[in-house]
């Protein structure tokens, strides 16, 4: 009788244990929607700069102050997102998130002036994406304590990934529809995917993880934001993540501008066009290295992951200089920089909460991701001022190179010591 108890006991605590764990999948699953939903406001933007700058009559460094103010808008209000978040729940934030994302769209293919643009692209635009991108990576975090680098790659991917699907037609439309059709009917579109995707985003009870993951989500202390950034190891990873979202969306503000003064843009390449292939080709790169390294960073190690994937964006970004005439070699190289960039979206995040716990992970990594914000000034208006002041492509380049390989060695000589100090020193939760 007691065998018989007991089998049933451990059926339903298998069939439990099957639940949740398909509920988390699942959670990872309308995570990576929602973060498809807002991907195009920044990977496609690209495209619309030279639609923009002939519609509105401006030059290219005005034209990218939207793109700041996007990455600006979503970046430095994402620690009061977080705090939202944390207060009223995911589903509600994110959901009123993927409607501003979609929704800027809509209004900026209304905008005659530079100034509706910002507004509308740059600061709706900034802040939907902001409250999706902080708040999914936040909860993936805590869904997936034992495997947090895979879990924000993954999510991440999506924010990288979706504008794969989106690359091709949103260029056909520019070419067939004009701008402002296509602004009005993509917006349309995202709002309402991203808005069905979030309704299913739920919080996680810590009694409902595996016990594998309830037992990593407790080895280290919950510290709150005016706590973490106390600590020398915050602000070295803020310098570090700002040191790379600089190199990065320089590449992925300003790709169409250098590709054209390289003599890409009308080139075919396998027969497609050269700009349009690259773009595709960076989106699957800067997708599919997120949760990539994300596994690598939870098998070997955070600080040694980022070191290769840091170096290897820096040398990518010398070749791809080195032999920007050739039209194939740009487009091959190009998905080579993207594979070497778009992990910081997993590795950052999975390192800060290792480090300051679960309880406001959400919180903290809105701190940290202010850093984005910054990056995209280095990386966007001021690098177009570069451009136009030096009249050259290369001291951007150059500079965006130096960036790469200082932020890989502070991984592993200063990081990598720093954190372990630090851990040592940690009381477990």
């Amino acid at each position: 009788m007691n065998t018989r108890i007991q089998t049933m006991h451990d059926d339903v605590a298998a069939s439990a244990g099957a639940a949740v764990t398909h509920n988390r999948w699942l959670q990872l699953g309308l995570g990576l929607i929602c973060m498809m939903a807002i991907s195009s406001p920044q990977y496609v933007w690209t495209l619309l700069t030279k639609p923009l700058s002939v519609k509105l009559g401006v030059p290219l460094p005005q034209l990218q102050v939207t793109f700041s103010l996007l990455i600006i808008l979503q970046t430095f209000f994402s620690p009061f997102q977080g705090k939202l978040i944390d207060r009223f729940g995911p589903r509600l934030l994110i959901s009123l998130g993927t409607v501003m994302s979609g929704l800027s769209w809509v209004l900026a293919s209304m905008a005659t002036t530079t100034s509706m643009l910002y507004l509308t692209y740059g600061v709706v635009g900034g802040l939907g994406t902001g409250i999706v991108y902080v708040g999914v990576v936040g909860l993936m975090v805590r869904w997936f304590p034992d495997r947090r680098g895979f879990a924000a790659g993954a999510v991440a991917a999506g924010y990288g990934m979706g504008a794969i699907v989106t690359t091709f037609p949103i260029a056909a439309s520019l070419a067939t529809r004009g701008i402002d059709a296509t602004l009005w009917i993509f917006g349309i579109a995202f709002a309402i995917v991203g808005f069905l995707a979030s309704q299913g985003l739920r919080v996680p009870q810590h009694a409902a993880l595996e016990p594998t993951a309830a037992a990593a989500a407790s080895r280290v202390p919950n510290l709150r934001p005016s706590q973490m950034m106390k600590s020398p190891l915050f602000w070295l990873m803020f310098a570090m993540m700002t040191m790379m979202s600089t190199s990065g969306l320089m590449v992925t503000s300003q790709m169409a501008t250098f590709a054209a003064d390289f003599g890409i843009t009308k080139v075919l390449v396998f027969g497609m066009a050269a700009l349009p292939l690259a773009l595709t080709i960076d989106r699957f790169t800067n997708g599919l290295t997120r949760p990539l390294f994300g596994w690598v960073s939870d098998h070997f190690g955070r600080e040694n992951t980022m070191f290769f994937a840091f170096a290897l964006e820096g040398v990518a970004m010398a070749l791809w200089l080195l032999t920007r005439d050739n039209a194939v070699l740009f487009v091959l190289l190009s998905g080579v920089v993207f594979f070497g960039w778009g992990e910081i979206f997993s590795l950052f995040p999975s390192t800060l909460t290792d480090t300051f716990g679960t309880r406001h992970a959400t919180e903290n990594y809105g701190w940290l991701y202010i850093s984005q914000g910054i990056g995209s000034i280095f990386g966007g208006p001021l690098a177009a001022l570069l451009h136009q002041h030096t009249g050259s492509w290369v001291p951007v380049f150059s500079l965006a190179i130096t960036l790469d390989i200082v932020t890989a060695m502070l991984a592993l000589f200063a990081l990598k010591p720093m954190r372990a100090r630090y851990l040592n020193r940690q009381p477990q939760a």
